[in-house]
């Protein structure tokens, strides 16, 4: 029975969602708060912390068509994509899960009744695996469903270690873990390959679909495993693996989603052969390319934008290998938006930037091979025999995208070879460190579990009354603490915000008879609220009964700047376009701070136009609306969720009028006329395609304006003006003092020429060959080059070599005529002279610069250049 793979995602939620599960929308490839994880690489990402107990939602059953990206940290096989059946940067993972409600039973029978009865596979091609001392596995596959055993594969232990299983599951070294049992489907005699458990097992034949993890144990360090009193179940089932059966193909690349993207990659290519697996490549890595942009990632030089970065540069050079003319890659953006069916509606909505952002790139990188080639031609001159290192090679490759065999072809048209051993140890560095980075170091069983739950009553409140339910000092629970002592008290009622959506937590002062505890700062743990600060006067202990006191002053201030936020967000979609999304925000209650996605810097006349239009919101004073609705009725009325926000299915929607309509939990001024005055301080970039604007409103903004009327006042004083003509005062003394500054350096560059004329009389040989060796001191540093170009004119074949000391620094240059860098290269020259008096540096074979710290070294270092050319020459 065919399925196309967007009829396969659609069924396997509605099957899921008919026995009870909740339909959970896929989380960003940007793992929310999770610094260990570099993309979400598994549908379970976002339920990490429902399995660790650190979060509680309103479901315990779940199931998602969550989009991953394994292409970095330590699930990374980027070389095979394109290359290999099943292997790819981005996929969608289906998952059904339970939190401590159904377990091993119905786990299995609902994967078999959704493959054998939903989807009609036939059962005798599928073959199940379970871990080796799993009997209760065992029974329900056998006994139950009707599995024969010979059908059922045990996998124990076989890598080393204790539940070093490939059926064995463990979210890091200690914390949730548990068997797996795994469903294979045959793909028939026809393809090589072993059942599961064989030497032949790498094969293609037997191809894993769904693996059901069965969370029933929490190791400790010690490697003891204790039962879980509510065992949970994560699933997972590959969409492409599954569409490749319901479609009748072997691979992953013949299912409809790739076929579509083959074609268009080799239309807006100009190339008709559609088995080349560079096309494979291309339409593979549009995919990751094009929703890690959707999620707000960057092409960059670091962490997830270099990835991003790397996946681009790589389709693109397959690209060319085929062919291509001009940018291309970006063109399939749209055909990816339309074959993704449901799962591409976010992606139409940001169609636009993320093609301007692609073409961008691919522009960028079109000259970026340019100067790679340049630096592969200078490496291959200045070789002293005919292999190229392997660190300029992997350099080219990690720097340039350069691939290895690309370098090679290029040294062997001109009688050279690379050093491969060296680039692969390179190559196999460069990937510890990212398994390294990648790696989940968190012991689960030392991290805050806060059982306890908070009535938050601050929404229309900020005094209240509650009970001290749960103390920690020093991240240990505790049963009281005493005055002096810092500490986190958790009550079941408070009007304290917590930290979240950006808006800043709240302090006060919790209090009750003789006693008093400042709040600093205000968190969430799961459904807790945690208070942190210290005891000011007497003890408090659990069960206390205490009043809780907002400071009311700082409360309001932070709820101006959180209300300006939503009136800037909506000027900048308006002014700038809807590719505008909100990427991070900081409320305070002295500013703001607000990122958002953009390609390029905000002009100043729209910096003012967005002021205006918020400050005219303001002038409105439009009431500020909270209504509670199901998150469907919120998506209807066209509130606008933000970035990274975790929603449950009841949410809070604010009202600005018609202007703004957005999700949010946070405190909020009654009406937009509270604000008072909105004023933009700063905007600029934070990385690529991310902008930042900080601003203050209320009394913050009348200070701002009042800084800098003085900082005008003062700055005309100093120019002897007055504000209105100050503009055009610093003007003309910014004009005079260039004019000033080129005559000056007229004037040195007349006396370097001078010096130089007098420099060449000092020449000396050595073997046969002129050598300038000469210190200069309170020369200018700029005018060394030029000095240095004009003596190796005068020498028409010789060495230099100059040192400089001006403000107590050393200044370092050498130059080598061309006819001379075979035995000897400026770079290593001036080096030798830079390690003597503190410093490094380098440059071209015949011209390098260096600086150095130890001026009292300068001479005997210019000494030692005479023995040691006359070792090269």
């Amino acid at each position: 029975m065919y399925m196309s793979t967007d009829e396969i995602r659609r069924a396997f939620l509605a099957f899921f969602e008919s026995k009870g599960h909740q339909i959970v929308e896929s989380s960003s490839l940007v793992p929310a708060n999770d610094p260990t994880l570099l993309f979400t690489n598994a549908g379970m990402n976002q339920f990490k912390d429902t399995f660790l107990g650190l979060e509680k939602r309103n479901y315990t059953r779940a199931t998602t068509a969550q989009r991953c990206v394994r292409a970095g940290g330590k699930h990374n096989d980027l070389e095979n994509v394109g290359f290999t059946a099943r292997h790819h940067t981005f996929f969608e993972m289906l998952g059904n899960f339970s939190f401590g409600d159904y377990f091993k039973q119905d786990a299995i029978k609902y994967a078999w009744e959704f493959l054998t009865v939903t989807l009609k596979l036939p059962e005798e091609r599928l073959l199940v695996t379970i871990y080796e001392t799993d009997d209760e596995a065992f029974d329900i596959w056998n006994k139950e469903m009707g599995i024969p055993a010979d059908r059922i594969v045990r996998i124990g232990d076989n890598k080393g270690a204790p539940y070093a299983s490939d059926n064995f599951w463990q979210m890091g070294d200690t914390g949730p873990c548990g068997p797996c049992t795994e469903i294979f489907y045959d793909h028939g005699e026809h393809i090589w390959g072993g059942r599961p458990g064989t030497p032949e097992e790498d094969g293609d034949r037997f191809i894993e679909i769904w693996n059901n993890v069965f969370m029933q144990f929490n190791r400790q360090a010690d490697g003891t495993m204790e039962p879980l009193p509510k065992p949970s179940v994560d699933t997972g089932m590959g969409i492409e693996r599954i569409a490749a059966i319901m479609q009748g193909v072997h691979s992953n690349y013949e299912i409809d989603i790739f076929q579509t993207l083959i074609k268009e990659s080799a239309k807006v290519i100009g190339h008709d052969d559609l088995s080349n697996q560079s096309l494979r490549v291309v339409a593979d890595h549009i995919r990751s390319c094009a929703f890690l942009i959707v999620d707000g990632v960057m092409p960059s030089n670091e962490g997830r934008g270099y990835v991003l970065r790397r996946i681009i540069r790589r389709a693109v050079r397959h690209g060319n290998k085929l062919g291509a003319q001009g940018a291309f890659f970006y063109k399939l953006v749209g055909p990816l938006a339309e074959i993704m069916g449901t799962a591409g509606e976010e992606l139409k909505k940001q169609q636009a930037i993320v093609e301007k952002v692609l073409k961008i790139e691919e522009d960028n990188f079109g000259r970026t091979l340019d100067r790679g080639l340049a630096i592969l031609n200078e490496a291959l001159e200045s070789l002293d025999d005919k292999v190229l290192d392997g660190e300029t090679v992997f350099k080219l490759y990690d720097t340039y995208g350069f691939p290895a065999d690309l370098t090679n072809d290029v040294a062997r048209e001109r009688g050279f070879s690379i050093d491969e051993d060296g680039f692969n140890e390179a190559m196999e560095a460069q990937r510890q460190r990212a398994r390294e980075a990648g790696s989940f170091g968190v012991d689960y069983n030392n991290a805050i579990k806060i059982d306890a739950s908070t009535e938050f009553c601050g929404y229309t409140a900020t005094q209240g009354e509650g009970q001290v339910v749960a103390l920690y000092c020093n991240g240990e629970a505790v049963d009281s603490v005493n005055a002096g002592e810092e500490a986190l008290i958790v009550l079941d009622n408070t009007p304290f915000y917590a930290e979240s959506g950006g808006q800043s937590g709240d302090a006060g002062v919790i209090s009750a008879a003789g006693v008093k505890f400042d709040v600093a700062d205000t968190q969430k743990f799961s459904d807790a609220i945690g208070h942190s600060g210290v005891v000011a006067e007497g003890a408090i202990k659990i069960g206390d009964k205490v009043v809780a006191n907002v400071d009311i002053a700082r409360r309001q201030a932070i709820s101006l700047n959180h209300s300006a936020t939503h009136l800037l967000h909506a000027a900048l979609r308006n002014l700038l376009g809807e590719h505008v999304a909100q990427k991070g925000s900081l409320v305070k209650a002295d500013s703001l701070r607000f990122d958002f996605s953009h390609l390029e810097g905000v002009k100043a006349e729209e910096l003012r136009e967005v002021e205006r239009v918020v400050n005219e919101q303001i002038r409105l004073n439009n009431t500020i609306e909270t209504n509670v609705m199901d998150i469907e009725s919120a998506k209807e009325k066209g509130a606008m969720a933000l970035f990274g926000e975790k929603y449950d299915d009841e949410v809070r929607v604010l009202s600005m009028g018609d202007f703004s309509t957005e999700l949010c939990g946070g405190i909020h001024a009654a009406n937009t006329g509270d604000i008072g005055l909105f004023k933009i301080v700063s905007e600029g970039g934070i990385a690529a395609g991310i902008r930042r604007i900080e601003a203050v409103t209320g009394a913050g903004a009348i200070a701002a304006l009042h800084a800098q009327e003085a900082l005008l006042s003062e700055t005309a004083s100093l120019v002897k003006s007055d504000a209105a003509s100050v503009a055009s005062k610093v003007g003309a003394l910014v004009a005079h003092s260039k004019q000033l500054e080129k005559e000056i350096q007229q004037l040195k560059d007349k006396l370097a020429a001078q010096e130089g004329a007098d420099l060449i009389s000092q020449a000396q040989e050595i073997n046969g060959v002129k050598v300038l060796i000469s210190q200069l001191d309170g020369a200018d540093n700029k005018a060394l080059r030029g000095m240095v170009d004009e003596l190796k004119n005068q020498l028409g074949s010789g060495v230099v070599v100059l040192g400089n000391v001006s403000d107590g620094k050393v200044g370092l240059i050498a130059g080598v005529t061309k006819d001379l860098i075979g035995k000897v290269k400026a770079g290593e020259l001036v080096n030798l002279v830079a390690q003597q008096v503190g410093g490094k540096g380098g440059g071209r074979p015949d011209m390098a610069q260096a600086g150095g710290t130890d001026a009292a070294a300068l001479p005997a270092a210019l000494e030692s250049v005479t023995p040691w050319l006359a070792e090269k020459l």
